[in-house]
């Protein structure tokens, strides 16, 4: 029997602070993001961490919704 694992990498997932640079956004705004599900996050222990393709679906949600 063989199991498959995913393999993630520190570059696949971004703290807050890092996400608040990508996106060049506050704080706040990103935690209201994550709380409205408009922007995915996941909790390790006591961390919350974005994906970074997370933020890549952001992006293009939102040129899409501008459009």
């Amino acid at each position: 029997m063989t199991t498959a694992t995913a393999t993630v990498t520190n570059d696949e997932l971004l703290t807050v602070p890092e996400a608040m640079a990508r996106l060049k956004l506050g704080r706040s705004t990103v935690y209201d993001l994550i709380r409205s599900r408009r922007l995915s996050s996941i909790t390790v222990g006591r961390a919350r961490r974005i994906p970074v393709d997370a933020v890549r679906d952001f992006i293009s949600y939102e040129i899409g919704e501008a459009a």
